[in-house]
């Protein structure tokens, strides 16, 4: 196609050779029978929508996971050993938990759909000689397109003529400040960043007028090309699933040796096989603890739902869990870490510096000299260049529903900022009405306004620019108390080289006096004579709250990198000012230590090796492509990281799907980046990063804490059967009860847990190792001596029962009030992994107190309810049975108790040595 040909190398070619290629004219355009053909050969302008998971299939996903297999067979198996009431209950269990996760992740879709715009974006075109409004999918390669501030560029366009046009590209390249464009020939070689002669599908004229030459529609835009990008990027598990599915296949291995064990044992105690198969049929129902499945989808719906409530919105659940494991973060810079607002920060005037406070569009702020806030009665220097900066203007700032919206140029907008943060404002403005005024042109570099002074007898011109265009128009410049000194070009060039190094932009204001009220005003009016007041730098100032986010995840041992298409000075100053550079690698960095950034550029003839290596040593990334961003999240991970991206552009999105968690701004952010990420903040700001982080790790500590409770009774109830069998004594639990069991204490108690608030050094830990199991090695040891605790006492107590002349079914009833409440007692240990329950406070989660009572109450009816004892064999017990459970139970948790208590100083004294060991 010879669209696409063209679009290659477009920015290298004059306007007339593409125009010449494409066969079109940039006055009269296309015909309407060239674009019917058009459309037809390269289709509508549109990116080809990526197909949703349907909701049947959204609902089938909710029961692939390895646990929930192993209880569908187990329901399979008893429905057709005709065991009715096991198979219900199990499959209730399954149908529940894939429920919960369903209609969540449908609330999340939901809520995405409503974020997309459902807008048709018209576009100005030139056909058969006539200017037309059109739908922007209608848009075809060689269309001639109008651009005016405030447009929305309908496709890759070759620039044929320019009048001050500035366009805004940060949605694809990352850059903050809007781009001055022009029509000069590029080199072939030319980043996209800095091809000034195109502009790109999905940005937007912020200023002047542009026209245009349609090179490529849809699918073959940058936009498109990125889409590709999207689906080559790899879908990973999260380390929640990856973990669950490796514990599951572990419990899986043991369940069914056991099962096996059980079966042979008792064909050679000479019991029939049928009698084996249904013991070991009980076995595995005991084993499966049916629970976790609806544990986890509960609990992480427990975190989703908090950070709704924190304006985040979660694509899927395991995603809130993966935020608390991740090593490293690489964010955007521009709206994520930054306010996406221009902010003057320093002033030059009279010789003096000044430094500016707030940050946004907000009018809330100081002028300071030092400590001090500036009287500008006493600085007419300053004050001369802060109303030159509000008059040399075009723009305009407004409050609208709360907030402070700059009407035009971001610019200029913070100009008239710094100067209502001075006192200055519309009735000094009114006092210099504007007379006439110099454009701002690529050109010239510099804007010039022409305004009445005083009785209208003088004229005075306000000028603002690039530094170096102001300054070879001056001869003089004006002092401290207003009066004209000579000009020092060498400390302005100081200044203004000191101000870029910070990252910011500067720009240089003067003025001139202008004889009588009338005459032509023009370029030739201030080509000399001049006098330079002084100079106002600006940046798109770092987010307060990101400052204390970036800290706290540094505390937490997480790495953060700034990954931006933005110019490399100012990238590196913002990373200075939010602390990037003082953690590196895993570790604190002295404040002495430079900052590593790198360019896009630079990284592009590095080896794989090289690259891997810079990947993990930099901490800004500028003047990255889409490629580059991709490669990046794929370096980081191939050292085994999880890696958290957070972005708004659509050159982020590849790298968001490519992220083990891709976070995605709701407000800023295109539409293309939210599909592609797994979460969407709302409010677009990174501190809600930080509290995702506090959410996963406590998400992760509750599931624990789930694990290490449910996983002993199951191990109980697998030992009574297993050394029943073995010993050829009566079940001390049937399966029915043992149904009983695991379900009403998954539900009152086990769920409880999913409540619990966060650890008090839930972000002062290092993130957890990605390979890391659930079950640690001294979880397995509690599960160990908890379960064979369980059982002991279920059997001392069972045979207790029937020493007394109890019968069968009441020593079962004991059996299981024995395990349930040895659960119950044993859960107030497993609120805190670390802490005694003393410590955790009694009354700091209701919801597990009334679960408590709740299984009390279950149990009580389990006993004492005529209908459920013929339902479930059990018989009611005396209170002196009721008597012996407590004290046993309460013997369990006192063990339990006292291992943290030993454990917990051993671990402290661990800790001082490693301390003491790297001091030294």
């Amino acid at each position: 196609m010879i669209a696409d040909e063209t679009a290659v190398i477009a920015h290298s070619e004059s306007a007339e050779t593409v125009l010449g290629k494409l066969k079109t004219d940039p006055q009269a355009g296309l015909s309407t029978e060239e674009v019917r053909k058009r459309l037809e050969q390269y289709g509508p302008n549109v990116l080809t929508p990526k197909k949703g998971v349907p909701a049947w299939k959204r609902f089938l996903l909710q029961f692939h996971q390895p646990l929930v297999y192993i209880l569908l067979a187990a329901a399979a198996v008893t429905f057709f050993l005709h065991e009715w009431v096991d198979s219900a209950v199990i499959f209730a269990v399954v149908l529940v938990n894939a429920l919960i996760g369903y209609f969540q992740e449908a609330k999340a879709v939901q809520a995405l759909e409503a974020l997309a715009q459902t807008m048709t974006t018209q576009a100005s075109v030139i056909r058969g000689g006539k200017t037309l409004q059109v739908p922007s999918s209608e848009i075809v390669p060689g269309d001639i397109v109008l651009m005016t501030s405030g447009d929305k560029v309908p496709a890759d366009l070759r620039l044929i003529k320019t009048r001050e046009l500035q366009i805004n590209e940060s949605a694809l390249t990352g850059e903050s400040m809007p781009v001055e464009k022009n029509t000069d020939v590029l080199s072939r070689e030319t980043v996209l960043a800095d091809r000034v002669n195109m502009v790109y599908a999905s940005a937007f004229v912020t200023y002047g007028q542009g026209r245009g030459v349609a090179v490529t529609t849809g699918d073959r835009t940058e936009v498109g090309r990125i889409s590709e990008l999207i689906s080559s990027a790899d879908n990973l598990e999260t380390p929640l699933t990856r973990k669950i599915t490796e514990f599951s296949g572990f419990l899986l291995k043991i369940i069914c040796g056991m099962a096996a064990l059980m079966f042979c044992v008792g064909l050679y105690r000479g019991q029939s096989a049928l009698d084996m198969f249904m013991a070991s049929v009980a076995l595995a129902v005991s084993a499966i603890p049916e629970g976790l499945p609806a544990a986890v989808t509960i609990t992480l719906a427990i975190g989703v739902s908090r950070m709704a409530k924190r304006k985040a919105i979660v694509r899927k659940l395991p995603a809130v869990e993966t935020l608390g494991s991740t090593a490293i973060i690489c964010s955007d810079k521009t709206g994520t870490l930054t306010e996406n607002q221009m902010t003057v920060r320093a002033v030059m005037a009279g010789g003096r510096s000044f430094e500016v406070t707030g940050a946004g569009y907000s009018p809330d702020g100081e002028i300071k000299a030092g400590s001090e806030t500036v009287n500008l009665a006493q600085e007419p220097a300053l004050r001369e260049c802060l109303l030159a900066g509000m008059l040399c203007n075009d723009s305009g700032l407004s409050l609208k529903e709360g907030l402070w919206r700059v009407e035009g140029d971001p610019t200029e907008g913070a100009l008239i900022v710094s100067a209502r943060k001075s006192g200055l404002g519309p009735e000094e403005a009114a006092a210099l009405p504007r007379v006439d005024s110099i454009p701002f042109e690529s050109e010239y570099q510099y804007m010039a306004t022409l305004h009445a002074a005083g009785s209208g007898s003088e004229q005075v011109i306000y000028m603002k620019g690039a530094a170096e265009k102001i300054l070879e128009k001056c001869q003089d410049a004006l002092g401290h108390e207003n009066e004209t000194i000579p000009l020092d070009r060498g400390a302005v060039h100081e200044w203004t080289k000191d101000l870029a190094s910070r990252g910011l932009r500067v720009l240089a204001f003067a003025r001139k006096k202008k004889p009588g009220s009338g005459g032509s005003f023009g370029h030739s009016n201030v080509e000399s004579g001049m006098t330079l007041i002084g100079l106002q730098a600006m940046m798109d100032p770092p987010r307060r709250e990101a400052m204390k986010a970036v800290a706290s995840c540094h505390q937490a041992g997480i790495q953060v990198k700034m990954i931006t298409g933005d110019h490399v000075l100012t990238a590196s100053a913002i990373a200075r000012d939010l602390g990037l550079h003082k953690f590196s690698e895993g570790k604190p960095v002295s404040d002495s230590e430079s900052l590593v950034a790198v360019t896009g550029k630079e990284m592009e003839g590095f080896s794989e090796e090289k690259f891997i290596e810079t990947a993990h040593q930099a901490v800004v990334f500028a003047r990255v492509t889409p490629e580059q961003k991709l490669r990046l999240v794929k370096a980081l991970q191939s050292t085994g990281n999880v890696v958290a991206m957070t972005g708004d552009g659509v050159n982020d999105a590849p790298a968001l799907k490519q992220a083990n968690i891709g976070v995605a701004m709701g407000i800023t952010g295109t539409e293309v980046a939210k599909e592609a990420a797994d979460m969407v903040l709302m409010d677009d700001n990174f501190a809600s990063i930080e509290a995702a982080v506090q959410e996963g790790r406590c998400v992760y500590d509750n599931l624990t804490k789930f694990i290490t409770w449910t996983i002993p009774t199951n191990l109980g109830e697998c030992l009574a059967i297993l050394i029943a069998v073995f010993f050829g004594t009566q079940l001390p639990v049937l399966p029915v009860q043992i149904l009983w069991i695991n379900m009403t204490t998954a539900v009152c108690l086990g769920l409880m847990l999913a409540f619990e608030p966060r650890e008090p050094d839930v972000m002062t830990r290092p993130p957890r190792e990605p390979e890391a199991p659930i079950m640690t090695r001294w979880i397995i040891c509690r599960t160990l001596y908890v379960g064979i605790l369980l059982v002991a006492g279920v059997f001392v107590l069972f045979n207790f029962e029937l020493a007394r002349g109890g019968s069968l079914e009441q020593a079962r009833t004991v059996a299981t009030a024995m395990l349930v409440i040895g659960e119950l007692f044993y859960l107030f240990n497993c609120r805190s992994l670390t802490r005694s329950a003393f410590a955790v406070g009694f009354f700091s989660n209701h919801f597990l107190l009334a679960g408590v009572s709740l299984m009390i109450a279950l149990q009580m009816l389990f006993t004492y309810q005529p209908l459920m004892n013929v339902f479930f064999e059990s018989e009611p017990i005396s209170w002196m049975s009721w008597a012996r459970v407590a004290a046993v139970s309460a013997v369990i948790a006192a063990v339990v108790g006292i291992e943290k208590a030993l454990r917990g100083k051993f671990l402290t004294r661990k800790n001082a040595a490693e301390s003491t060991r790297q001091n030294v």
